[in-house]
């Protein structure tokens, strides 16, 4: 187990226009292969709260998109957030699941056509078609798509104009953002699904474990956390990383490795003050869903907080959780804004409730309110 160091960064300062700017006008140039990220700015003010992009700045971009990541970035996220999947030629790229049927303009490409098929994830069929039956050169000849157009009708507009990006990639533009901006921009990579693609013969680990050594990101102060919501591989992890790793954890069900090996403990065991406990011994953090931390009471609305945190604390382990997202689909009852879901709810309150709590960061598809709110309650 590593010793989660805070995490350093400049607390955004730009004005609103700034930020409208960034949103409009992405700027994603080609990845650098300087490694070296300056570390004044870092130096020069801190704070332990983590606001991480999850998925980058999805309430803005496509999801796991360089555009995406890099708006995040300039919004002022200390982490972006890469899903990891493999293609079939072994290359870590960027989808938040292993279909990509949601996520990319596939469907609309005759010659691959007959790669859809339907494969049994994590005991489930589901019908698509998946990294992992593409060359990284067939992946890059598709372009990334909104995937909630329902609720992001916004984001459309940018359907057709990115890659999907490899980890390699993100690194690399996270080194020349890191440089350009004057603050270190770290990743959080979460291992998507690790036991259907061992299973399949194309672990995840061995290649993530590569790509950050190679990166000069496999010791204690780089500013990476490793995330995972199966056990097993986190286990296996902390004996080849050095980075802290975080356990994710669900409302509902089990790791997935402890259904197929027949541990019958739920997610709910895995954050009882036993079972953060055993995380601690493998882990440096817990990475709950939002209702694990704060539940809805019988009305829709925030109700009393759990002891997670609480306990999660008293085992040495900081606490991320997930989702925070503007819409009103995906907040509380009482922060809603109006009855259309896609509209903007107060997303405000509900971070401040969430911070009150005492966790010590979180995942955002907006980081620029995350910051704004963080720099609110100082």
């Amino acid at each position: 187990m590593k010793t989660v160091l805070p995490r350093r960064f400049v607390p955004a300062t730009a004005s609103a226009l700034a930020v409208a700017a960034a949103i409009l006008v992405p700027q994603v140039s080609e990845p650098s292969q300087n490694t070296a990220a300056t570390p004044a700015a870092a130096a020069a003010k801190h704070d332990d709260f983590v606001v991480v992009g999850h998925r980058g700045a999805s309430g803005y971009r496509p999801e796991h998109t360089l555009a995406a990541y890099e708006l995040a970035a300039r919004m002022g996220a200390d982490f972006i957030e890469p899903d990891l999947v493999t293609t079939k030629d072994r290359v870590l790229v960027a989808r938040h699941e292993p279909e990509i049927g949601g996520t990319t303009d596939v469907a609309a490409h005759p010659e691959f056509a007959a790669r859809k098929k339907t494969k049994v994830l994590d005991g489930a069929p589901l019908a698509g078609w998946f990294a992992e039956d593409f060359t990284l050169k067939e992946l890059k000849t598709l372009r990334a798509k909104e995937r909630i157009p329902a609720l992001r009708q916004q984001n459309t507009v940018f359907d057709g104009k990115y890659q999907v990006p490899t980890l390699q990639e993100v690194i690399d533009l996270t080194k020349r953002l890191s440089r350009e901006l004057d603050r270190p921009i770290g990743i959080y990579p979460e291992t998507k699904h690790p036991t259907y693609f061992q299973q399949q013969g194309l672990a995840l680990e061995p290649e993530l474990v590569k790509t950050l050594t190679r990166n000069g990101l496999n010791r204690p102060d780089a500013k990476v956390f490793v995330q995972s919501f199966e056990v097993a591989n986190l286990k296996a992890l902390d004996k080849q990383l050095r980075v802290p790793l975080v356990q994710l954890t669900s409302a509902s069900g089990a790791p997935y490795d402890f259904v197929v090996s027949g541990d019958k403990r739920t997610y709910a065991d895995v954050v009882s003050a036993n079972g953060l406990r055993e995380v601690a011994t493998y882990a440096d953090g817990v990475g709950p869903a939002k209702d694990q931390v704060i539940p809805l009471d019988s009305t829709g609305k925030l109700g009393t907080p759990t002891a997670l945190v609480r306990d999660a604390h008293r085992a040495g382990l900081v606490v991320h959780p997930y989702t925070f997202r503007v819409e009103n689909n995906f907040l509380p009852a009482n922060l809603r804004s109006s009855t259309v879901l896609a509209d903007s709810g107060n997303l405000f309150a509900e971070i401040d409730t969430f911070r009150k709590a005492g966790i010590d960061g979180l995942f955002s598809d907006n980081a620029d309110i995350a910051l704004a709110a963080e720099a609110e309650s100082k």
